[in-house]
C-alpha cells in the first residue's frame, strides 16, 4: 500500500518545524556572539580607563585621573550588564538547541515511517512479482512460448 498523503504531509510539517527551529538556533548563536563581543569591548574599555588613570597618577593630571575613574566605572557597569545578557543568551541557546534536537528527532521518526512503508511496499511488490513468475512456470506457459520460438 502506498505511503498515505497524511504521512507525507506530516513529514513536510516536521521539515518546516525543523527549519524554523534551526533558524531560531542560529539566531541564538548570533545573539550570544554579539554579547560576547560586547563584553570584550567593555573589558577593553575598562582596561583603557585604568591605563588612563594610572598614567595620570604619575603625571599628576587630575582631569585624566577623573576621566579614567569614570571610564572604569562605566565600563564595569557595562561589563556587568553584558555578562548578565551573555548568561541569558547562553540559557536561551541551550533551550533552542534542545528544541532543535527534539524537532529533528520528530522529523527523522516521520521519515523513518515513510521509508519503512516504502520498503514494505517494495517487498510486497517483489513478492507479488515472484508469485506471478512461479505461477507462470507452474502453468506451463513458458514451455508453450519456447515451442513457438522454435
Amino acid at each position: 500500500m502506498p505511503v498515505s498523503p497524511g504521512l507525507k504531509r506530516l513529514l513536510r510539517i516536521r521539515e518546516l518545524e525543523e527549519e524554523l527551529s534551526q533558524s531560531a538556533l542560529e539566531s541564538a548563536v548570533s545573539e550570544r556572539e554579539h554579547f560576547r563581543r560586547t563584553l570584550g569591548l567593555a573589558i577593553d574599555r575598562k582596561r583603557d580607563g585604568r591605563s588612563l588613570w594610572s598614567q595620570s597618577v604619575g603625571a599628576d593630571e587630575l582631569e585624566n585621573r577623573q576621566v579614567g575613574l569614570e571610564e572604569m566605572g562605566l565600563a564595569g557597569r557595562a561589563a556587568a550588564f553584558a555578562s548578565m545578557q551573555l548568561a541569558e543568551a547562553e540559557r536561551q541557546l541551550s533551550e533552542r538547541r534542545e528544541s532543535y534536537l527534539a524537532t529533528r528527532t520528530r522529523r527523522r521518526q516521520a521519515q523513518a515511517l515513510i521509508e519503512e512503508n516504502e520498503s514494505q511496499d517494495a517487498r510486497t511488490a517483489l513478492r507479488r512479482y515472484q508469485q506471478e513468475l512461479d505461477e507462470w512456470f507452474r502453468s506451463g506457459a513458458h514451455s508453450a512460448a519456447d515451442r513457438q520460438e522454435e
